[in-house]
């Protein structure tokens, strides 16, 4: 499918002529046109995307008479239901922005005819420069490209080094252990032991590790057509419930919301989530009593099923442009073009923890020398990616609508749960029984 779509996307390309090569430009220095900014990177330190509309603002954007101005700052999770919320226009709704991030799911929303497609400004030899599978991840089933790639995410095992040393000179457990699903889930079981009760690792993501392990087992397909499981593939279950029992013993836990903050407070001992994560760890863990030590963060590749074709999921936003004039839509793409020049791209994702979009990038990785602090950290992040890039199929999210509130209302159900169910696993019911009351609130949410 993404071979298909991908070609569609070169033809698209092909068929349309940039403007500003071969047509006469739209933009002029001596009339500024303004695009309204949208994105999601303002929760950020420093907030690296800001940074670079200033630099776009006082160099190229000058010269040629754009002016990019960030009107909004949301989260991923929220940003679809602002712009519905501005598409739809009355006397409080906010001004529909010219350029925002968001995730596919939410352009689709907001209906393809109302966006600007990006085959339309740039060549296909242009767009042979980006990761192909980063592109189609923002185009529609017909090759319509919505979602421009800026920077791609993925998930990864990040670790309290410091107290995984004296777990692993106590227990033998290596990092090479949490290799595979099968050896993640024996070290949690053996941390659980050997701590006296604590939870090895927190999960930010659970659903779609489990996904992922099902996929590389030859479930096959196990969504339905209402974008929620088909409970009757048994290979799904059968990875639901390797996750569940962990679960139900405490072994692992869904975190809170995202599990950096309980790695840095030493409530566990890893985490498995984003790999723009590496923004929010500190230097140090601050434990319950006060008590610091160096964190010594670890950064590993995802765990994945021993002897299988092995997936990394892939994951976030990207930038898209709502349709009024082709003026601004050939500034729009002034823009993007500039946003993804290699080094820019390669200095942008450097400081936020995501993959770049262009090929060849990870190779100018092994070199570049401008991490931030601390710089040991960033170079494990990103060897563990440059793994992953190299050995891991990356695969789209899902694109179901209302999906994701489907997910929020299963790990809720599962934060509850998991305040009881290794207490009632100590008193000695059945794990099996326990993890059977974790699917059967999978299979009540519609």
């Amino acid at each position: 499918m993404k071979k298909r779509l991908f070609s569609l996307l070169l033809v698209s390309a092909l068929v349309f002529t940039l403007s500003g090569c071969g047509e006469k430009s739209l933009l002029r220095e001596s009339d500024p046109v303004t695009l309204n900014f949208w994105h999601v990177y303002g929760e950020q330190s420093g907030s690296p995307m800001d940074l670079l509309v200033q630099e776009f603002n006082r160099t190229v954007g000058q010269e040629k008479g754009v002016r990019v101005q960030v009107t909004n700052l949301s989260s991923a999770s929220k940003i679809g239901g602002f712009l519905k919320e501005a598409q739809k226009g009355g006397r409080d709704a906010p001004e529909m922005p010219d350029l925002f991030t968001c995730h596919i799911s939410d352009a689709t929303a907001l209906g393809s005819d109302n966006l600007v497609d990006w085959n339309a400004w740039f060549t296909a030899e242009e767009l042979s420069n980006f990761v192909p599978g980063f592109l189609a991840d923002g185009m529609t089933e017909d090759g319509t490209l919505l979602l421009f790639p800026i920077s791609k995410s993925t998930q990864l095992l990040m670790c309290n080094g410091s107290g995984f040393a004296r777990f692993s000179q106590a227990t033998g457990v290596s990092y090479a252990d949490l290799s595979t699903w099968e050896g993640f889930y024996d070290a949690a079981g053996k941390f659980y032991d050997w701590s006296g009760g604590e939870a090895f690792c927190a999960l930010d993501y659970p659903i779609r590790s489990v996904e992922l392990n099902a996929l590389e087992h030859g479930s096959g397909d196990f969504y339905t057509k209402n974008g929620w499981y088909d409970t009757n593939n048994a290979v799904f279950k059968e990875s639901w419930m390797q996750f569940a029992r962990s679960l139900a013993q405490g072994h692992v836990v869904v975190s809170d919301l995202y599990s950096n903050t309980q790695v840095m407070t030493g409530d566990v001992l890893s985490g498995l989530g984003s790999s723009a994560a590496i923004l929010y760890y500190n230097d140090t863990v601050t434990y319950r009593d006060g008590t610091q030590e160096p964190m010594d963060l670890h950064v590993l590749p995802m765990p994945k099923t021993a002897g299988a074709d092995t997936l990394m999921t892939q994951a976030g936003v990207g930038l898209c442009a709502y349709k009024t004039t082709d003026q601004k839509a050939e500034a729009a793409a002034l823009f993007v073009r500039w946003l993804t020049e290699s080094e820019r791209n390669l200095d942008f994702v450097a400081q936020t923890g995501y993959m770049p979009v262009r090929n060849g990038a990870f190779d100018a990785i092994e070199n570049y020398d401008k991490f931030p602090e601390p710089t040991e950290s960033y170079r494990q992040l990103y060897a563990a990616l440059k793994i992953m890039q190299e050995s891991y199929t990356p695969l789209s999210e899902p694109r179901f609508e209302g999906y994701y509130g489907k997910v929020s209302q299963l790990y809720d159900g599962l934060r509850k749960m998991q305040q009881e169910l290794p207490a009632r696993a100590a008193a000695g019911e059945s794990i099996d029984t326990l993890a059977e009351e974790t699917w059967a609130l999978l299979c009540a949410i519609h």
